[in-house]
């Protein structure tokens, strides 16, 4: 019986995509489900494209309600993915899936995580530090923003005359490359 993901995310969906990409013959490991918050995000018309089935929920459903968690469970989800997904994740979806939630996070954490560091944010701060390098975080997620066990990090430098978009560009390149593979490697040895 294969292990099941589903991805939670919200916006354009280029980590879905690549993730659902990587998994599509895989013995082992198999994305059953995109959910979104955002009825507009790019990746609802990835998971189509895809025939992956998607979902979208309030933050009423979310936080007050057991819909998303029913969903999951109908689904038999065993891990859930976090690929650009902007909310907190609730205590109850963290009670159900303990160390079973994987994120990732375009900078080397600790450094320019929590709340509101996304995308280019995240870019403009470590260009507005002076750090030589970026990178990437893959992590087990907790109750707080961006402070789960760190599993896997790859690095990139930041080069003289960068922007948020050509340091963006370099980060993403190392996403696409070594998320599914992370999230593989990770499954496949609990």
């Amino acid at each position: 019986m294969k292990i099941r993901l589903a991805i939670l995310a919200s916006g354009n969906g280029t980590n879905a995509q690549r993730i659902i990409e990587y998994f599509l013959d895989h013995t082992h490991i198999s994305v059953e489900l995109v959910l979104s918050n955002n009825s507009n995000a790019f990746v609802l018309e990835r998971a189509k494209n895809l025939n992956v089935p998607s979902i979208v929920f309030t933050r009423h459903e979310l936080n007050e309600t057991c819909h998303v968690l029913d969903l999951l469970s109908v689904q038999g989800i065993d891990y859930l993915i976090l690929a650009g997904f902007l909310w907190l994740i609730p205590p109850s979806l963290l009670r159900h899936y303990p160390n079973r939630i994987l994120n990732i996070h375009p900078a080397l954490l600790p450094k320019y995580g929590g709340k509101g560091m996304f995308g280019h944010h995240v870019h403009e701060a470590v260009l507005a530090s002076g750090d030589t390098e970026s990178g990437i975080s893959i992590h087990l997620v907790n109750e707080r923003y961006d402070e789960g066990r760190i599993l896997f990090q790859a690095r990139c430098p930041v080069l003289p005359g960068d922007t948020p978009e050509t340091l963006a560009n370099r980060v993403h390149e190392l996403e696409h490359q070594h998320y599914p593979v992370e999230i593989e490697r990770y499954i496949m040895s609990e």
